[in-house]
Formats: structure tokens, C-alpha cells, sequence
């Protein structure tokens, strides 16, 4: 008896395990940590709205609730793609998806 080829692959991108830290994405067979220190894009964003990823075109990834678009070779070497939201520089970063988790009286 011969057993039926694999199925059609529902998705080639995930975000998956969202910590205070930062998010692991997986694309395909490969799993990469955003830190939240290098990518505060996703800081304030919500568990769905980090979760809600399109990978495009081979590399190049878009988040459409966020409107952020990362290309993995930026996730792969930060080091090379140095540029950082000028919105963002000497903000103190909040995130709501933590906040009731971490509150200290």
C-alpha cells in the first residue's frame, strides 16, 4: 500500500513563542529570533498583530496590520542593515502584551 503524497504547505511563515524579549519567526525550515532591541517596530504590537505575516516574494516579509516590511536578510545580519526608525530613537518602548504580566507595585 502506497501512502498519499504530502499536502499542500499552508504557510511558509509563522511567528511563534512572543516573549518580553522578542518573537521567533520561522521561514520554512529556518527559525529567527527579532529581538525587540533591534527591531521596536513590534514592540507595542499586539501578539495577532506580530502573528499576521506574509512572506512575499522569496525574502522579503510584510507584516499589512503593522505596514512593516523586512527583508530575512536583515533579520540574518542587523549588523548590515544599521538603519533605525528616527520615531523610535530615545523613546522608552511600552509594550501592552506584557505590561499586565511584569506590573510591580
Amino acid at each position: 500500500m502506497k501512502s498519499a503524497g504530502r499536502g499542500k504547505r499552508i504557510s511558509a511563515v509563522g511567528a511563534t513563542n512572543v516573549s518580553i524579549h522578542g518573537f521567533w519567526l520561522l521561514i520554512g525550515h529556518r527559525e529567527l529570533f527579532l529581538p525587540f532591541e533591534q527591531f521596536p517596530w513590534f514592540k507595542d504590537a499586539s501578539i495577532g498583530q506580530v502573528q499576521n505575516v506574509r512572506l512575499l516574494k522569496g525574502h522579503h516579509l510584510y507584516w499589512p496590520e503593522l505596514d512593516i516590511d523586512l527583508d530575512s536578510k536583515s533579520i540574518e545580519h542587523p549588523e548590515q542593515f544599521p538603519l533605525v526608525s528616527r520615531a523610535l530613537q530615545g523613546r522608552r518602548l511600552h509594550s501592552p502584551i506584557f505590561s499586565s504580566l511584569f506590573h510591580t507595585a
